[in-house]
């Protein structure tokens, strides 16, 4: 079985049981809510999928994964019968081409190649820092000022009113209900998320197509299925849990269709999702750069 059919079942297998796989089992204090590597840094893309949802179907808390001889270089012992989860990894090569196709006689393909990572939580004597904190956190009622200042710098058109959160392509806006309507600040900032992932398909942006020509066809479950991964991978990395949007029946069977007709769907949206973020980052970025040039 090739590593996109595993994890696409994977990924069929929650949403049959309604449990949605991008939603980070740890808490915002945890880590960053991202998975991490062994040194901290966060994994991008399918491999936050795919660790999400393996730590949500095995109970895991801990934030950080490591491979076999990672484990052991920081004092660890990866426990007897504990298995391993599959994380992907691109690269590109360069090899000697055929004549006539390439100029210096060499191109370049890309590849995919998997390695096995393991939960903190599968590993005895690793140092403290690995394990997730247990800290219970209520509701944020009141505006969170940094959430609104990395908003404001993405530049999006976000209006408020009426019952309904949206993006409007054609005339290129958000609108999002009045703060005092969601039951928290975070459901705010989450579904303010998720519409901020639609935005960014926008022709003047990514101009992200992916095959909409109606509302509730198979390419608008499609892109909704990329805003609800870009909502989480932004999420997570504002200190969010989302938990932003009805499970809606009509959603979950869409993307159950897709997923079963394509295989490398899921690393597709999670690609497109992951991008989209790093669009918004990207803003957020320059507006901070002229900021300090002025």
């Amino acid at each position: 079985m090739d590593i996109y059919e595993k994890v696409t079942q994977a990924v069929v297998r929650l949403l049959e049981r309604g449990v949605k796989p991008w939603t980070q089992p740890w808490t915002a204090g945890a880590g960053c809510g991202m998975p991490l590597r062994h040194n901290g840094q966060g994994y991008r893309g399918i491999n936050v999928l795919i660790l999400w949802g393996q730590a949500q179907e095995a109970g895991y808390s801990a934030p950080y994964w490591m491979t076999y001889r990672q484990a052991l270089a920081l004092g660890g012992q990866v426990r007897k019968g504990e298995r391993s989860t599959p994380v992907v990894y691109y690269g590109m090569a360069v090899k000697d081409a055929e004549q006539g196709e390439a100029e210096d006689g060499r191109k370049t393909f890309r590849f995919i190649r998997t390695f096995n990572v393991f939960n903190a939580e599968q590993i005895d004597g690793l140092p403290q820092r690995f394990h997730a904190e247990h800290a219970a956190s209520a509701p944020v009622a009141e505006r969170i000022p940094e959430l609104d200042a990395f908003m404001r710098k993405t530049g999006a058109d976000v209006r408020h009113g009426g019952g309904r959160a949206f993006y409007r392509m054609s005339d290129d806006f958000i609108q999002l209900p009045e703060f005092a309507a969601f039951p928290d600040a975070e459901r705010y900032y989450a579904t303010l998320a998720h519409e901020l992932t639609h935005w960014t398909r926008h022709p003047s942006r990514l101009d992200r197509d992916m095959g909409r020509k109606r509302w509730g066809d198979e390419g608008y479950a499609a892109e909704e299925l990329v805003a609800e991964l870009g909502a989480a991978f932004l999420g997570a990395e504002l200190g969010l849990r989302p938990d932003h949007v009805e499970d809606h029946a009509a959603y979950i069977s869409g993307w159950l269709k897709v997923l079963r007709d394509d295989h490398r769907f899921i690393f597709i949206a999670a690609a497109r999702a992951q991008a989209a973020v790093d669009y918004l980052l990207g803003r957020k970025a320059a507006a901070e750069g002229l900021a300090d040039a002025a």
